[in-house]
């Protein structure tokens, strides 16, 4: 099976135009994701390619990803990378002109954005990149994405898109949850409304249906709490417990897809186990997490066992897992306004809340070209 090969990789062996693009200081928005195959970081495998890196930003979970979600990395703003000598700029809840001055005081002439997506609408990467692209479109500067594959496939597109009532940092633009796009991709469609002067240099490759295992890249993880490829399977869907009081698994090794509460029985692998889910079992267990909701306390909960991750709905798993735990513990269950949010509406919180079947809301699954142009076709 060929290899892929990302836009960074292409970059930088000059199998593309996009240094045209990239000319001089670049400002290089990344993470750990950000390597060639062999897993140089971006930042070095640039320079070493003769471009001109000035500047680092950082997102979500900061430059070298320690930080835990709904933070950055302390330390990141104004200090010295020292893997590479250059000044780090914290992205992470600057937006508007707050952003636009960071931009601004960085004096870098380009942007450039290279890290991994997980291809659901509510991680928060591309939103960075969203944000960084208006701020060089009102600064001046132009934006580069150096593409990477969606690692849960391109082919499949799942869930009710973005109200836009709704946007916030965990979804800017109408996109199903499981949206099926590269970032370059999202960068295009975000584009006809952001004007940004926008270059994307593509992925050579790679094909929609192939997952990350069928890439040849490593996995890098993007998150604390995205350990592996497996994570990203289901995370479109158990990514919506963050908005209830049930734990997705953070603070233990398998987040998102151990899920439970101290209220759960073993009901809840049972009832699961009965709708027949395409491409999933359940396992009844028991965990404990070590920090986040329910942090020291043994919870009852499952364990997502992926079947067959072509056959596997992660959105409507996760809708149907939220409807069985409100119709076992109707008293015990609840929604936070968050859920809007990833949900992108307020419609399953207010379904779940008065305890009607939300499994509808989902809609049949699409493809990513019913919403956005697709690079890859």
């Amino acid at each position: 099976m060929t290899g892929v090969r990302t836009g960074l990789e292409q970059l930088v062996a000059g199998r593309t135009r996009g240094e045209r693009a990239l000319s001089g200081r670049i400002g290089l928005v990344t993470n750990p994701t950000g390597v060639l195959p062999d897993l140089t970081p971006s930042a070095p495998a640039l320079l070493r390619a003769g471009f001109r890196v000035t500047a680092l930003f950082s997102p979500e979970h900061g430059l070298r990803g320690t930080g835990q979600a709904g933070s950055g990395e302390s330390g990141d703003d104004g200090v010295a990378d020292p893997a590479t000598g250059l000044p780090v700029f914290d992205t992470y809840q600057r937006t508007g002109a707050a952003l636009d001055e960071l931009v601004a005081s960085a004096g870098v002439d380009v942007l450039a954005f290279d890290m991994s997506d997980v291809g659901a609408r509510f991680y928060t990467y591309v939103w960075t990149m969203h944000d960084l692209m208006g701020a060089a479109a009102r600064v001046g500067l132009p934006f580069a994405v150096l593409d990477r594959p969606n690692p849960i496939g391109g082919a499949v597109s799942e869930g009710p898109p973005l109200d836009p009532a709704f946007a916030s940092f965990v979804g800017r633009a109408p996109l199903p949850i499981r949206h099926g796009l590269t970032a370059g991709e999202i960068a295009r469609f975000a584009n006809r409304e952001i004007g940004a002067e926008l270059t994307v240099v593509p992925l050579a490759g790679w094909r929609r249906e192939r997952y990350f295992d069928e890439t040849g890249l490593p996995w890098v993880m993007p998150s604390v709490n995205m350990p592996t490829p497996d994570t990203a399977l289901v995370y479109p869907g158990t990514g919506l417990f963050e908005g209830t009081n049930v734990s997705e698994g953070r603070g233990t090794t398998r987040p998102f897809e151990l899920i439970g509460a101290p209220y759960v029985d073993g009901r809840f692998a049972e009832a699961l186990n009965a709708l027949g889910l395409p491409g999933v079992r359940f396992r009844d267990t028991w965990f404990a997490p070590v920090f986040g909701k329910h942090a020291g306390t043994p919870v009852r909960g499952v364990q997502l066992h992926v079947t067959d991750r072509t056959a596997l709905r992660p959105v409507f798993t996760g809708v149907s897992m939220l409807h069985v735990l409100r119709t076992l513990h109707p008293d015990d269950f609840t929604c936070e306004p968050f859920l809007d949010l990833l949900w992108g509406a307020d419609s399953l919180r207010l379904a779940l809340t008065a305890g009607r079947d939300p499994r509808d809301l989902c809609g049949p699954p699409g493809r990513p070209g019913d919403h956005a142009e697709l690079m890859y076709a």
